[in-house]
C-alpha cells in the first residue's frame, strides 16, 4: 500500500464523515464503496441477480417472519 496525501475541501471532507458507518471506518473503504457503485458487475454477479430476480417472480423467497420462525428466534 502506498500513502499519500491529497487536498480535498472541507464541504468534500464533511461529506464523507457523514458516509462514516463507524467511526475507525477509513476514508479509503468509503471512496472505495462510492467507486464500486460505478464499477461493473462480474459476469457470475449478474448470473446471480439474474437467478434471484426468477426465485422472486417464482415466490421464491422468505419473509422476516418465516426465517425467524425457523430458525426459532
Amino acid at each position: 500500500m502506498v500513502n499519500t496525501t491529497i487536498q480535498i475541501s472541507k464541504e468534500l471532507l464533511n461529506e464523507l464523515k457523514s458516509r462514516k458507518m463507524y467511526n475507525k471506518e477509513s476514508y479509503e473503504d468509503i471512496i472505495w464503496d462510492l467507486l464500486e457503485d460505478t464499477m461493473e458487475l462480474s459476469e457470475q454477479t449478474i448470473k446471480n441477480i439474474k437467478k434471484s430476480e426468477k426465485d422472486i417472480k417464482a415466490g421464491k423467497l422468505y419473509s422476516i417472519k418465516d426465517v425467524k420462525r425457523e430458525l426459532g428466534i
